[in-house]
């Protein structure tokens, strides 16, 4: 898939803000600090699209783009460790949930982990709340470039063995690398096949 076009729609903070849920929908997620923005700026060729800021949790609303005047991409607000009030934290996971299982195009998921470390517990508890409500996700693998392709192996390896605890069938997954484009072929073919399937 060639991106041609790619423009901010609307930010909002519930589902019934969002744009008319006429065409295919595809949301970004993942802990504070994962590298969000900077890989949905590498899959769109567009350096400052989303937002990057060096401080964790600054997305706080779902901002949604158009992407060759097609499909939708979404910034979640990423889930974790952020320096906002525990009272905001819980409007943010209440107004996440609504979204993930109200948004009736919502395709699928995209739940980015930082591949630099351990598996982490919410990350693992995230993705199984996802799979008990069936909603379809890829857990994209974010700074792989930050490794060695040997410490690559080896971490992925680890998350592996984490999800096979609990895992009959390992979710689908991409690597990738927002600084090298790792990964973006294979994210923008995954949508592009998924896109065929979308009906209003």
């Amino acid at each position: 898939m060639d991106i041609i076009d790619a423009a901010f729609v609307t930010s909002s903070v519930m589902e019934s803000q969002c744009p008319k849920p006429d065409k295919a929908e595809y949301a970004f997620i993942g802990r504070s600090n994962v590298g969000k923005s900077s890989l949905i700026n590498m899959l769109t060729g567009k350096k400052k699209l989303a937002k990057i800021s060096g401080s964790p949790g600054k997305t706080i609303t779902m901002n949604h783009f158009i992407i060759n005047k097609e499909w939708y991409l979404v910034d979640l607000p990423g889930y974790g460790f952020a320096k906002r009030s525990k009272s905001e934290r819980k409007k943010w996971r209440k107004m996440i949930r609504n979204y993930i299982l109200t948004r009736s195009n919502l395709m699928s998921l995209f739940v980015l982990i930082d591949l630099r470390h351990e598996p982490q517990k919410n990350d693992l508890e995230f993705m199984e709340w996802l799979a008990m409500s069936q909603i379809p996700f890829v857990i994209v693998f974010t700074k792989a470039d930050k490794l060695s392709k040997v410490n690559v192996g080896k971490n992925f390896t680890k998350y592996k063995k984490a999800l096979s605890e609990s895992w009959e069938e390992l979710p689908p997954f991409i690597i990738s690398s927002a600084q090298t484009a790792l990964g973006r072929g294979k994210i923008l073919d995954y949508i592009q096949e998924t896109n065929k399937i979308f009906t209003c």
